[in-house]
C-alpha cells in the first residue's frame, strides 16, 4: 500500500467521522446553550435541566438522522472492503 493510498483512506475515515458526528454535536451544543440561557434567566442551577433536554434532543436527532448516518457508514465500509480486495500480493 502506497503512502498516497494510506493518506486517502485516513482522509476518508476522518471525513466520514466528521460528517456523522458533526450534526449531533451541533444539536447538543445548541440545546446546551439554550438551556444555559434559560438557567441564567431563571437563576436555577439544576443539572437535570440541561441533561434531560439534551438527551431528548439527541434521541430525536438520532431517530431523524439515523438512516442517513447508517447509509454514510455503510458506504464507507463498502469502500474500505473494496479497497482491501484491491491490495494484492
Amino acid at each position: 500500500m502506497t503512502e498516497t493510498a494510506l493518506l486517502e483512506v485516513m482522509n476518508s475515515a476522518i471525513w466520514t467521522a466528521t460528517e456523522c458526528a458533526g450534526p449531533l454535536l451541533a444539536i447538543g451544543g445548541v440545546v446546551g446553550l439554550l438551556m444555559a440561557l434559560v438557567q441564567a434567566a431563571t437563576q436555577l442551577s439544576e443539572p437535570a435541566l440541561t441533561f434531560v433536554p439534551k438527551l431528548a434532543a439527541l434521541g430525536a436527532a438520532l431517530v431523524w438522522l439515523g438512516p442517513w448516518l447508517l447509509q454514510k457508514l455503510v458506504a464507507f465500509n463498502v469502500e474500505m472492503y473494496e479497497g482491501i480486495a484491491l491490495i494484492g500480493p
